[in-house]
């Protein structure tokens, strides 16, 4: 049997998916989890041969959840399965350590066959978001001009960002500039925006 970790925060769609994989003959689900924070203690409760992760989970997101993943439970496989299939995502998740990477429009047959090819060792992903991903290009952000721009997201002075981030504000005006400038925007909010719509943040 193949066992199977199951993240999702929607408590719905966690249980549809856990009985769906549950009809299948090879696979088993062995826990659930509905936050980001929960899964490497999971993992390591359950030794799972595949942790099915969503991104966007309270706690912790998903790639961050997969990248915890490659210490805590090392021989874990993970597929992001995501309602978002931005090409941002796609490229962090694969730099996650993630080895599929899939929408959830697709029927259950095809997660089913793609929790299978990722446990035999193939990488998985959905063609159409790996084409966008590609034409995409990398995310031109850096670690630390995503953290500052993520921050200014919920409007903060850069006064509050500087102390938030126990930087000055003269560096924090630095890496909005920056931010501003790689995602051919006017101002932070319109960078958070594009960054959100590529996946970047």
């Amino acid at each position: 049997m193949i066992r199977v970790l199951l993240a999702e925060d929607q408590g719905m769609m966690r249980g549809a998916l856990a009985l769906l994989l549950g009809l299948e003959p090879d696979i088993e689900v062995v826990a659930q989890v509905g936050r980001g924070d929960e899964v490497a203690a999971a993992a390591v409760a359950a030794s799972p041969d595949v942790a099915l992760l969503d991104i966007e989970m309270p706690g912790l997101s998903g790639l961050d959840a997969a990248a915890q993943l490659r210490t805590a439970a090392p021989s874990c496989k993970v597929l992001i399965l995501t309602t978002f299939g931005r090409p941002g995502y796609l490229r962090r998740a694969m730099d996650a350590g993630a080895r599929g990477f899939l929408v959830k429009d697709g029927p259950v047959e095809e997660l089913a066959e793609a929790i299978r090819r990722v446990l035999a060792g193939q990488t998985v992903i959905d063609p159409a978001l790996a084409a966008a991903a590609l034409a995409a290009g990398p995310n031109p952000l850096t670690e630390r001009e995503r953290e500052v721009l993520a921050s200014a997201a919920d409007g903060a002075t850069i006064a509050d960002l500087a102390s938030r981030l126990h930087l000055s504000e003269s560096t924090v005006r630095n890496y909005l500039s920056a931010a501003i400038g790689k995602t051919g925007t006017r101002n932070r909010m319109e960078a958070v925006q594009t960054a959100r719509t590529q996946g970047w943040l």
